[in-house]
């Protein structure tokens, strides 16, 4: 038994050993690529981007041997390339020479790019082209696109004195993002910051922002059919410490935080008679925590939309809180666990106005108000809103000219909304034709 082991483990190696491969170099015989242009995301300028693949397949009978693989332009334009386990070096010419696709068989390439500075305010092409030189003396080219845009980096900012900043190229933060000190005010006017994962802004002196996007630093996919900038999380979003009054955001976009807008207070030094954050035309959207969160503060919230966030779209602990043609809607997709669309308590003592608002989401209730402490003021009036939730027909004072939506009613929930594709998480908040809520919410 023993030697026919032996015999069985020869006769195997010597098949392992034999090669029966031809290899061909006639210039008929070509590669075969699962696509011919590669095509990157927008990525920033020095910032390396995510890899992108593609495939080499040798279709034909007999093996091609490639004398080299290499970049067209060298190490000028950024891009970083690996054939199957062999890096084209960009110290040495950006060049791989030795490599052999067999019949039947296929290499995996590997693309990566770091883009240099443009030295321009708009997006550039950045192209180049992968040659694969055959035997035969016959080139193959993939081309490689991808848009880089310059951008101005930060990392751990602090402003100790009053600051505007006004860009018309985006902006990175880096880091733990932006700090504002005590006694300092930040203005941002027509720009827009990416933050990186991790990073935010928080406030301990005052913010001012007119103009504005804030989001993630993600320009690429997570999906074919999903940006990252539709998904929740990419940053850590806005802290306001309880030392920081006196703040205005206007018609500024607060885009996939983890939570929004966070205000909290020291119970011990409570003062809801000054204002501590005004906010006109403002979008809180996609929020993997709360979208605006208050602790005991003073708020007004005018022609404003936040929703879809895993936490509350609106939380109001205590305070005084003025809600005013504002659409809040919970549609969060990523977890059948998510928050209310407003969500009110006692807190420390509470009193809310809200008028002209829509209020609704997926769930059959998504207003929630609670008085943990019957002690406290708690006061609240809904005027002429949109309400998604068990109707209070007895109730005249707290509720006043009411539309109380159900399941039931034809026109309800999305329905209300232009465009609300759960698919490719696309929505726009603007109001179809065939709503009911016209006249209410923030459009």
């Amino acid at each position: 038994m023993k030697h026919c082991i032996y015999l069985l483990l020869a006769l195997v190696a010597l098949v392992a050993c034999s090669d029966d491969d031809t290899f061909t170099t006639d210039a008929s015989r070509r590669l075969t690529f699962s696509s011919d242009t590669l095509r990157m995301d927008t990525v920033f300028a020095g910032v390396g981007s995510s890899t992108y693949t593609f495939w080499v397949y040798n279709h034909g009978d007999d093996g091609l041997r490639l004398n080299a693989v290499r970049l067209q332009n060298g190490n000028q334009t950024g891009f970083r390339v690996n054939v199957d386990g062999t890096y084209l070096d960009n110290a040495l010419g950006s060049v791989a020479t030795g490599l052999e696709v067999r019949s039947g068989d296929s290499l995996r390439v590997f693309v990566e790019l770091t883009a240099p500075d443009s030295r321009h305010e708009e997006p550039q092409l950045v192209t180049d082209n992968l040659v694969f030189q055959l035997e035969s003396g016959v080139e193959q080219r993939v081309r490689l696109e991808a848009w880089a845009w310059d951008a101005q980096k930060v990392t751990d900012l602090v402003i100790s004195r009053d600051t505007t900043i006004q860009s018309a190229i985006p902006i990175l933060i880096y880091g733990d993002g932006l700090r504002v000190d005590s006694g300092a005010v930040l203005t941002l006017r027509g720009t827009t910051l990416y933050f990186h994962d991790g990073a935010g802004i928080d406030v301990y002196g005052q913010l001012r922002t007119e103009d504005c996007m804030l989001r993630g630093d993600r320009l690429d996919h997570m999906f074919d059919y999903l940006p990252y900038d539709r998904v929740s999380g990419q940053w850590r979003g806005i802290s306001f410490a309880p030392s920081s009054t006196g703040n205005v955001l206007v018609d500024t976009e607060i885009r996939n935080p983890m939570t929004g807008i966070l205000l909290d207070s020291d119970s011990a030094a409570i003062d809801t008679t000054s204002l501590r954050l005004q906010m006109t035309r403002c979008i809180v959207h996609n929020a993997k925590g709360y979208g605006v969160v208050s602790f005991d503060s003073r708020i007004e919230l005018d022609h404003c939309q936040l929703t879809n966030t895993l936490g509350d779209c609106l939380a109001v602990n205590g305070g005084n809180c003025t809600i005013r043609h504002c659409t809040l809607a919970q549609f969060y997709p990523f977890s059948a666990d998510r928050g209310a669309a407003l969500n009110f308590l006692s807190g420390a003592g509470l009193t809310l106005t809200c008028s002209y608002t829509i209020v609704t989401g997926y769930e059959e209730d998504v207003l929630m108000g609670s008085q943990a402490d019957e002690s406290r003021l708690f006061n609240y009036t809904f005027t002429d809103c949109l309400l998604r939730t068990p109707a209070v027909a007895d109730d005249t004072v707290n509720f006043k000219r009411i539309s109380w939506e159900t399941p039931k009613d034809s026109i309800q929930g999305g329905r209300h909304f232009i465009l609300f594709d759960e698919k490719n998480l696309m929505y726009d908040f603007h109001l179809d034709s065939l709503s009911t809520a016209h006249g209410m919410g923030c459009y």
